[in-house]
């Protein structure tokens, strides 16, 4: 069995909220746009990776999910987002730390508290 993917759902109340992260932050593009719709959808993607994102409010207040971003120049990722988003790194890791199992990471967390951990092995 084979898979190339794994394509995660993230539900916002305000889908911005969202696009700020992920396209803003994170430099995501939008590659499938639903967002001027009843429910305002939408396919982010960079690199390999893609997230779908989801305007549904009921949703949002049932889970807050945790994702983890692997990348291979963990002082870049860093330097960008803390230069132009600081207001969004996780006050509980602020800073790019080397973590007991390993790997250095920092943390994103925005105001509807999804939460992007930033990883290097």
């Amino acid at each position: 069995m084979k898979f190339t993917r794994l394509v995660p759902n993230v539900f916002y109340t305000d889908i911005q909220v969202g696009l700020k992260l992920f396209v803003e932050c994170l430099e995501f593009r939008i590659g499938y746009d639903e967002l001027k719709t009843e429910h305002p959808f939408c396919v982010i993607e960079k690199d390999e990776l893609r997230v779908n994102l989801f305007q549904n409010k009921e949703y949002a207040e049932k889970d807050r999910p945790e994702i983890r971003l692997v990348t291979n120049n963990i002082a870049e990722v860093y330097e960008k987002v803390a230069s132009t988003h600081p207001e969004l790194l996780h006050p509980n890791l602020r800073k790019v730390t080397l973590r007991p199992w390993g790997a250095k990471e920092f943390a994103l967390k925005d105001e509807s508290d999804v939460c992007i951990i930033i990883q290097q092995w």
